[in-house]
């Protein structure tokens, strides 16, 4: 088997992942993000479910009213990053199954934390009104203050959390 071919330019992938956004605000008129693909999803399983309730549901209905939820440019969009990511990644010879842990780690642990994680990331989003993405590269590109304020709180808990956690990695 190949070794795998090193990482992009961290400086190139910033300007290329401008540049997407720059074309996503041309053709779609929006943003990047990915939570409200999420939400979309969740509307489209209701609906199939129960309808009324759909229409009886506030959040539920404002993701309806704004046309087909499978078929919205967000959930596209995710779909499109786990198709492209998964490419990527296949001709980095980096695909592979596994699960990343440090040496004071258990696999168990390192689900049960990237759970927890992934559970505070979604509430975080629900609060602030979108993910990190929308936030951070949609709403900052926009210079919105909001989402300034967002980036900077979230590297500050991110600074903060890590010397509680840095020991499973070691």
């Amino acid at each position: 088997m190949k070794p795998p071919r090193p990482y992009a330019n961290p400086y190139l992938a910033g300007v290329c992942l401008g540049l997407v956004l720059l074309a996503a605000y041309v053709i779609t008129g929006q943003g990047l993000g990915a939570s409200g693909a999420f939400a979309n999803v969740a509307t489209g399983v209701v609906s199939l479910v129960s309808a009324k309730e759909v229409a009886s549901n506030g959040y539920f209905h404002s993701y309806a009213a704004a046309g087909a939820p499978w078929s919205a440019w967000i959930v596209v969009e995710v779909v499109g990053i786990v198709i492209g990511g998964a490419i990527s990644a296949a001709l980095a010879g980096r695909f592979n199954v596994q699960i990343v842990r440090g040496h004071g780690a258990g696999a168990r642990s390192r689900l049960w934390l990237a759970a927890a994680g992934g559970l505070a990331m979604g509430v975080g989003a629900v609060l602030a009104r979108g993910c990190t993405s929308g936030q951070a590269l949609s709403g900052g590109a926009l210079l919105s203050v909001g989402s300034w304020v967002f980036m900077i709180t979230a590297f500050a808990a991110g600074f903060g959390v890590a010397p509680l956690l840095r020991k499973s990695w070691r």
